[in-house]
């Protein structure tokens, strides 16, 4: 009698997350060692200026000069580094299941798209002209989307403090993201008084992720096939 063996499933290698990842933080480190002039000029040459890319011939130009890489390389800007270190937690908490399952590449792609299609829904919400548009947080949001499309019904660990006590308890994580994208529809909504965030970004690339996702179901499908051998 014969049995058939599964072979072996190798570990395997997650790369464009902490690709990401380092690349965001050597970008904020390279650009806190400049003097504060200086910095302001790398923003204002690399950020996603607003005013624009609202008319054919806008997009033309931004073509014509390059300007409309500005919607990516604005991605890896930020304005302090608590900016920054709250995209880095959100960018492991959300980029590495979703990495395992649909591959580094497709993630990276995701990132880089979702990251550019939120900061041209910055541009086109914000209607004042000479803005500057800068952070990962669109893209994190599109990572964010595309967990929630890819695991519905993982759950996600919080801190609750109940009275002296801090309790770890484990929360549907549609709960938690939906609770999450309404906070950011409310605050899209409320105007500036909630600060310069760009939350338009934050709902576009969220949108984006969950799109992004489902689309790549069936390819999503045939690498997990692959990778385990079926």
């Amino acid at each position: 009698m014969f049995i058939g063996i599964r072979p072996r499933r190798q570990r395997q290698l997650l790369w464009a997350t902490p690709l990401l990842f380092a690349a965001l933080w050597l970008s904020y480190v390279l650009a806190a060692l400049r003097a504060p002039a200086g910095r302001l000029t790398s923003t204002l040459d690399w950020g996603v200026l607003t005013g624009g890319l609202d008319s054919a011939a806008a997009w033309q130009q931004a073509f014509a000069d390059g300007s409309v890489l500005r919607l990516f390389s604005g991605l890896f800007l930020h304005a302090d580094w608590l900016h920054l270190l709250g995209n880095l937690v959100f960018l492991l908490i959300f980029g590495l299941p979703a990495e395992r399952i649909m591959g580094g590449g497709r993630l990276l792609l995701l990132f880089l798209l979702g990251g550019a299609f939120s900061n041209l829904a910055a541009v086109l919400a914000i209607g004042a002209p000479n803005r500057v548009v800068i952070g990962a947080s669109g893209a994190v949001s599109s990572l964010i989307g595309a967990y929630l499309a890819l695991f519905p019904g993982a759950r996600l660990g919080v801190v609750l403090p109940l009275g002296l006590f801090l309790q770890f308890v484990r929360v549907p994580a549609f709960l938690l993201i939906g609770m999450w994208a309404l906070l950011q529809l409310g605050f899209a909504y409320g105007g500036p008084t909630f600060g310069a965030v760009a939350w338009p970004a934050h709902i576009a690339g969220f949108v984006f992720g969950v799109l992004f996702a489902l689309l790549s179901r069936a390819s999503i499908a045939r690498r997990l096939r692959r990778s385990r051998g079926y």
